[in-house]
């Protein structure tokens, strides 16, 4: 009987001991997954809060006049801030996407692994990506303002902006090729395909979502630009040529707030740059769609 009660006790010892931990690692998945929740919660909640405070003070200042196609300073129209953060948009990544797609390309495709190049433009993309975007508005203004005689125009700030984009278009085609498993290249390798063939069919069609969401987040910084185009772009309230000043909605939002006495506008140009950004992400994610699908 002694023998027995002294083994009973020691299983249930044992079972105590083992126990503890399963209960301790419950409690701390619970923690982590209430810290994951609670996140998740707060981040959407400060987002729908910035969204229904602008269009809470912005929609109802909406009017005819603010879509009238000239600029004065009763009306404040911002239809040619409008046309203006369009083009500047699609200009920008006009320029800046196929340099950094391709360079993306030949990165993770066709350098050599170790090459000292690589790290070098890796080196350089990443730092470049840290400069804040005055330090880039005030080389437009010198190189491309002072230097190439371009004055404030719409092709100096595009051309800005397009060097802005570029390290964040780069890193994110980049890492977004090097998700695409290396057997979709052996099985094109595999059957007769060259390498050009095999980058442009099978690998850059599989990282198209990755690249896309580097796009998406260009987008946003161009449209939301502010301190590079002042210096580049100009702050002209008109539909611009491609020499010619003009004003993105952003600069058209900071110039009204400025002065004071259009806050209400102010107000009405926010929910429309609002829409602005969310109809270009969509485009841009039907076009993805539709490559992707090719």
């Amino acid at each position: 009987m002694t023998t027995e009660a002294t083994s009973a006790a020691k299983k249930t010892a044992v079972r105590a001991s083992e126990k503890q931990p399963r209960v301790y690692g419950r409690g701390k998945a619970r923690l982590q997954k209430g810290l994951v929740y609670g996140a998740a919660i707060i981040t959407f909640a400060v987002l729908l809060f910035l969204i229904a405070y602008i269009l809470i003070n912005g929609v109802p200042h909406l009017k005819p006049s603010l879509f009238e196609w000239t600029y004065n300073s009763d009306n404040v129209s911002m239809m040619p801030a409008i046309i203006t953060t369009v083009e500047m948009t699609l200009l920008s990544l006009l320029l800046a996407v196929p340099l950094g797609l391709f360079t993306a390309v030949y990165l993770n495709e066709y350098a050599s692994r170790g090459n000292k190049l690589v790290n070098v433009i890796r080196i350089t993309t990443e730092t470049l990506s840290g400069i804040p975007s005055i330090v880039y508005g005030l080389f437009g203004m010198l190189f491309f303002v002072t230097q190439l005689h371009w004055g404030y125009s719409l092709l100096a700030g595009a051309m800005t902006l397009a060097i802005m984009i570029l390290p964040l278009i780069m890193r994110t085609a980049e890492e977004a090729l090097i998700s695409v498993p290396d057997t979709y290249r052996e099985g094109s390798f595999g059957l007769g395909a060259g390498r050009l063939r095999t980058v442009f069919r099978i690998v850059l069609p599989s990282a198209m979502p990755g690249i896309l969401s580097g796009i998406i987040l260009a987008i946003g910084r161009i449209v939301g630009e502010t301190a590079a185009l002042i210096f580049t772009a100009g702050t002209m309230a008109q539909i611009p040529g491609l020499f010619q000043s003009g004003r993105t909605l952003a600069i058209h939002m900071y110039v009204l707030s400025g002065e004071g006495l259009n806050m209400n506008e102010a107000y009405a140009t926010a929910v429309v740059l609002l829409v602005v950004v969310l109809l270009m992400n969509t485009l841009s994610a039907i076009i993805a769609k539709k490559l992707t699908k090719k």
